[in-house]
């Protein structure tokens, strides 16, 4: 299994931390299972082509593209990731899920699982009619958009079935916590 980490048009110890406060206890409980994590570069406007994220996973699993993956991704990136998605799943590829962070104005549709995670209410409401899975994530209180990819760890929020908004939501819990449980089901 491969996570792969699409980030956004920002400073790229961002992602590293994202990658330490969000992704860190799931690589370590997993040690039994060979989870790869690959980091898409963030080479400024390269984050919003889909080539571009082809192309490194063309180089980094060329020769594996029935390994199941997930891919991460984070604003801008979204728009290059869910491309890249679409590509990789036409060549053969196994798409697990599609996790967006703040991908905001994207449309997302796909044939593999799709969650959303926003930094507010608003951003989650306004996003969904863009498309988005079953289970999502919104900060609550509501944060400044870095701090989605810079400290999921401290990032409370609501966990909420997209499908059923009537009902309340089903849990309260950081956006790191939300992430450990997607990766959990799709690991």
């Amino acid at each position: 299994m491969s996570i792969i980490i699409c980030p956004g048009i920002h400073e790229p110890a961002l992602t590293e931390k994202f990658i330490s406060g969000g992704l860190e206890i799931f690589s370590q409980s997993k040690e039994e299972k060979a989870v790869n994590i690959l980091k898409v570069p963030n080479d400024g406007f390269s984050a919003l082509s889909g080539f571009h994220v082809l192309q490194v996973l063309n180089n980094r699993l060329g020769d594996r593209p029935k390994s199941p993956v997930i891919f991460i991704s984070f604003s801008a990136g979204v728009v290059g990731a869910i491309a890249a998605a679409y590509s990789w799943q036409m060549l053969g590829g196994d798409i697990k899920a599609f996790i967006a962070i703040d991908g905001w104005g994207v449309p997302l549709w796909g044939s593999f699982p799709i969650h959303r995670m926003s930094h507010d209410y608003d951003t989650h409401w306004s996003s969904k009619i863009l498309g988005s899975g079953q289970d999502n994530f919104y900060a609550d209180p509501p944060v400044e958009h870095l701090s989605m990819w810079r400290s999921p760890q401290t990032t409370q929020g609501r966990w909420v079935d997209s499908y059923d908004e009537v009902s309340p939501p089903k849990s309260r819990l950081t956006a790191a916590e939300f992430l450990q449980m997607l990766l959990n089901r799709y690991q």
